[in-house]
């Protein structure tokens, strides 16, 4: 296939040794050619620009800027390329906030032959990818959606203003400490909040905070890769 009709895709991620594997298996194959790579988030901006990629493979976690943060960037270029994030992070919140981001396709390291290639070719094609491992959680945001957002309003208020406002802080990432700097208490009073909005919502974990936090608008993808 001439290159001028290949499937144009840029590299970008940290790390020199996977870039140099996935250049050889996407130019290996007769529909596609690597025509840039990147090394951060910052770069990658910067190649889409004079490269002009019909695919951007981005790394979630990269130094100076990963791929949450290149996204709306590249997005908004013109031509803008679809956005595919090739990442080892499986926590259903960072595909959440990918997809809301702009992302069309997220791919699992792990996966990264055959699926990386079919994804590659599906967002070029327009269609949305993930990895099977995750599709199960859009497939579920599909089925519990419309009790979501019946459901958000009522459980918004069950948490106090200060308590709300703990939650928002604990998502973006802050130690109590910071909390307890930022909103002027003590360290031992922003424990207490933390611990009576989790039992409230009957959240367990960081990642279960960060998701809420996503559903109920309470956290946008920008402050989300603020936390990396």
């Amino acid at each position: 296939m001439p290159k001028a009709n290949k499937i144009r895709v840029l590299i970008a991620d940290d790390h020199a040794i996977l870039r140099a594997g996935l250049r050889m298996l996407i130019d290996s194959q007769q529909d596609m050619c690597v025509v840039a790579e990147a090394q951060d988030g910052i770069e990658a901006v910067e190649k889409v620009r004079s490269a002009q990629p019909d695919v951007a493979i981005l790394d979630l976690t990269m130094p100076r800027s990963g791929g949450l943060d290149a996204i709306q960037h590249i997005v908004s270029a013109e031509p803008a390329p679809h956005v595919l994030l090739l990442t080892m992070h499986e926590d259903p919140a960072y595909l959440r906030t990918a997809l809301a981001a702009g992302a069309a396709g997220y791919v699992l390291k792990k996966s990264v032959d055959a699926d990386l290639l079919s994804a590659i070719r599906a967002v070029h094609r327009g269609r949305r990818y993930v990895d099977s491992e995750l599709a199960g959680v859009l497939v579920q945001d599909a089925l519990v959606g419309k009790k979501r957002k019946t459901d958000s309003g009522g459980r918004r208020h069950v948490l106090s203003e200060r308590e709300s406002q703990v939650l928002k802080l604990v998502a973006e990432g802050f130690s109590s400490r910071e909390i307890a700097e930022h909103i002027s208490i003590s360290t031992k009073t922003v424990e207490a909040y933390r611990a009576r909005f989790a039992t409230k919502l009957g959240l367990k974990s960081r990642a279960q905070i960060v998701e809420y936090a996503l559903n109920l608008g309470f956290l946008s993808p920008e402050k989300f890769t603020s936390q990396r």
